[in-house]
């Protein structure tokens, strides 16, 4: 009883951190230009609507009888979508689109969605990409634009990577980003990239505020983690799943065509185990997923070891899932950062197995390991549909908000719907796997793994050779 009054709390404790979140959008201007998309206002006349001011979202679908209170602007999430009026003219409009971080599936199908989406929707004529993320906006690194129309998209999307190049770094630069933003005489900003990204997007924003510049700034999210808090899915994950879901199949034929056949497999996955988790889910081939929310000992009674030669007993075989940010905290030597911000990790991949390695050879037990790194396939992967599709309508999204002088913002999914998020509100958390939750219940029944992998691990009883269960 105790323990479930702990959980009413916590529920409680996240709606009230929600109910204080600003979902409210900032706008350059009042919007006086009439878009030139034609729409219908009359219902049921098979003709799109414009999408109203007046059309919002509840973030939070959770419910208690009698408990909701009346809502203001702040705690309610704009739909996204073309306006009937809109802030620019549409012959003025410069427009630049710029990459950044590491690749990603999709990164070509959203560069082709804005730019057919000004071109044909709003007749904007002067697009422009900046080379190789942040740094092209720089002068010291020389890097040349390069002008896009809809003739030289128009095949983008059927290659990986990005046109444009990328890079990490350069953001914090942000007077002479804005420096060269103003020499472009860009109106519109497109930023797509990760949290990183958003974040150097929103200090630039600001920048063009303090300057007292109209020049809307508009992301769009990405990251195959997967772990942006409040955007239901960030493009490029399905595709990452269904790129992982063949190593992993190449894993187990290994794994099983051997008597104690081990097949490790590393997936991207720095602070969330969302990949990890979802291509276990969709392979039901994996018997082990480590991943940076759930801890786990690799020694003693109760390790991960320890389970993984019982299978090997029992099965003759395993197929191990980790992340790569599983056990940093404990093989993590020193902390570095790379070029934009971010931590550089141990590889946990290598080091396990090292670990599986030794133990066996201490055990005296023969096994075939085979070890498999596909992140940097899965990363520049060509976009499956279900990617593309998305892609497409987040382009279309971003290229209307933009052009209705929306900034500060990021285009999401939310509740099956497109949204505006303000990039504040999107980058102030990141999602991460609530080992409480039915995604890691499935993802236990998919593997038959221990609830916890740890010697401390009360109440769990590891005597019963993989099958999770408790005492309770």
């Amino acid at each position: 009883m105790a323990e479930r009054e702990k959980k009413i709390e916590k529920t409680e404790d996240v709606t009230k951190k929600i109910d204080k979140l600003d979902f409210t959008i900032e706008e350059l201007g009042p919007r006086n230009v009439h878009s030139p998309i034609t729409m219908s206002k009359k219902e049921g006349d098979f003709i799109a609507k414009y999408v109203s001011d007046d059309d919002f979202l509840l973030f939070d679908t959770n419910a208690r009888l009698g408990s909701r209170e009346p809502l203001d602007r702040s705690q309610v999430v704009e739909k996204a979508g073309p306006r009937e009026m809109i802030y620019f003219m549409p012959e003025h409009v410069h427009a630049g689109i710029v990459t950044c971080g590491g690749l990603c599936p999709g990164l070509n199908d959203v560069i082709r969605s804005i730019v057919r989406c000004l071109w044909y929707h709003y007749r904007v004529r002067r697009i422009t990409g900046i080379k190789y993320g942040y740094r092209g906006f720089l002068p010291e690194y020389g890097f040349s634009t390069m002008e896009l129309d809809v003739d030289w998209v128009d095949n983008i999307h059927r290659m990986g990577g990005t046109v444009l190049g990328s890079s990490r770094g350069g953001g914090k630069d942000v007077g002479k980003i804005v420096d060269a933003i103003e020499q472009l005489n860009l109106n519109i900003l497109f930023t797509i990239g990760g949290d990183g990204t958003q974040r150097g997007s929103l200090d630039i924003a600001d920048e063009i505020e303090r300057r007292k510049l109209k020049i809307a700034c508009v992301g769009i999210p990405k990251t195959v983690d997967n772990d942006f808090s409040f955007i239901q899915r960030s493009f490029g994950f399905d595709t990452a799943v269904a790129r992982a879901v063949e190593a992993v199949a190449s894993a187990h034929m290994e794994a099983s065509s051997q008597p104690n056949g081990i097949g490790l497999v590393r997936l991207m996955g720095r602070e969330s185990g969302f990949l990890t988790v979802y291509t276990a889910l969709a392979s039901h081939e994996v018997n082990f997923v480590l991943i940076p929310e759930v801890p786990f000992d690799l020694d003693g009674p109760n390790g991960f070891l320890d389970h993984l030669e019982r299978r090997l007993r029992s099965r003759k075989h395993a197929v191990v899932l980790v992340a790569e940010g599983a056990m940093q905290d404990k093989i993590l030597e020193s902390q570095n950062y790379d070029a934009g911000g971010n931590l550089i990790m141990a590889d946990v991949g290598i080091y396990l197995k090292e670990a599986i390695k030794n133990y066996f050879k201490k055990s005296d037990m023969e096994i075939t390991l085979k070890y498999f790194d596909p992140s940097y396939q899965v990363r520049s992967a060509v976009a499956v549909p279900v990617d593309s599709v998305y892609c497409d309508r987040l382009g279309n999204a971003a290229v209307h908000a933009a052009m209705a002088g929306k900034t500060k913002v990021v285009i999401g999914l939310v509740h099956d719907e497109f949204v505006h998020l303000p990039i504040k509100v999107a980058v102030s958390r990141r999602a991460h796997v609530n080992p409480e939750s039915s995604l890691w219940r499935d993802c236990l029944d998919a593997t038959h793994q221990p609830i916890l992998m740890t010697n401390a691990a009360a109440g769990v009883d590891f005597r019963s050779g993989g099958v999770y269960k408790t005492n309770n």
